[in-house]
């Protein structure tokens, strides 16, 4: 052990809800005694990875563990231009209130975020200026969120063409190069309890649930029974984006690669933060186990 690498370069990708599960991850890797050095992240990977770098997950997933369906519900501020289906400020402005702006050149640990300019067709690495504006523009999902104005063109969602961003990471020469992949294979789906409970009280189909369930089925991506605009354009999308993750993996061959399955969580589905952190842990442990410490012992 004494002779392994300690210092670790994280990679966090873009992958909406089951981005919850970087938490996980990162609670994992530094249990462990692993050092992160520096991180870059796209999407809720840029999201977290600000959060982490700026000495604040900790207040984040305390927060984000508290929400429930009616309170993601109530942090979408649904949008009337043709941009996007939600605007994407409240949560933010939210979060404003228990964890300030920072500017990232200021963040005790390297950082940076990527968007996609999609008018230039390229991407736009944030290593400097405010996290949130930084975090606002590499989440904004074509069609669900609203794009971003910068200079003289439109951001959106990073991974839109970087959903892995190994390349932006500001790596030393003896750090472990270590991407968590939110596109890993996908499961045999398992109903969940709280979905089972929902069924019996009749809950799904009426009120406040009901208007839940119908924005989620609207957007869910593995819906193939009914694939109307929004799930459609999600779907096709994410065959882009999962083959962009294994051709950029495969590229850098991180020493470590933490693979959460792909269909694990759909885009809005904080209300599982629990279940999504514990996820990361496990599948990190598993993945520091079959690599690292199995390979020191060869």
């Amino acid at each position: 052990m004494s002779n392994l690498k300690k210092n670790v370069a994280l990679v966090l990708s873009s992958g909406g809800a089951k981005g919850i599960a970087h938490i996980g991850a990162i609670q994992e890797i530094e249990r462990q005694g692993f050092n992160i050095t520096s991180v870059s992240g796209s999407s809720i990977g840029a999201v977290i990875g600000g959060l982490f770098a700026m000495g604040k997950l900790d207040a984040y997933s305390q927060w984000v563990k508290t929400l429930d369906r009616r309170a993601v519900w109530g942090l979408m501020d649904f949008s009337f231009a043709n941009g996007g289906l939600l605007k994407g400020e409240r949560v933010f402005d939210k979060m404003k209130t228990f964890i300030p702006d920072m500017n990232i050149e200021d963040m005790p640990i390297p950082f940076t975020a990527v968007a996609s300019d999609i008018l230039n067709e390229k991407e736009i690495v944030f290593d400097k200026g405010s996290y949130y504006k930084a975090a606002r523009a590499s989440i904004a999902i074509p069609a669900m969120f609203t794009p971003v104005k910068y200079k003289n063109t439109f951001l959106v969602d990073g991974g839109i063409l970087n959903p892995v961003p190994i390349e932006h990471v500001q790596r030393n020469k003896d750090d472990f190069l270590v991407v968590v992949n939110l596109y890993g294979e996908k499961q045999p789906k398992v109903e969940n309890v709280s979905q089972s409970k929902n069924r019996k009280n009749g809950k799904e189909k009426n009120g406040h649930n009901g208007l839940i369930n119908a924005f989620t089925n609207l957007i869910a991506t593995g819906d193939k029974q009914s694939l109307g605009y929004i799930s459609l354009l999600t779907t096709s999308s994410a065959a882009m984006i999962h083959k962009l993750a294994k051709m950029n993996i495969e590229r850098y061959q991180p020493d470590v690669v933490i693979n959460i399955p792909a269909d694990s969580a759909n885009t809005f589905d904080f209300h599982r933060a629990d279940e999504m952190i514990k996820l990361g842990a496990d599948a990190t442990a598993r993945a520091i186990a079959e690599t690292v410490w199995k390979n020191s012992y060869l």
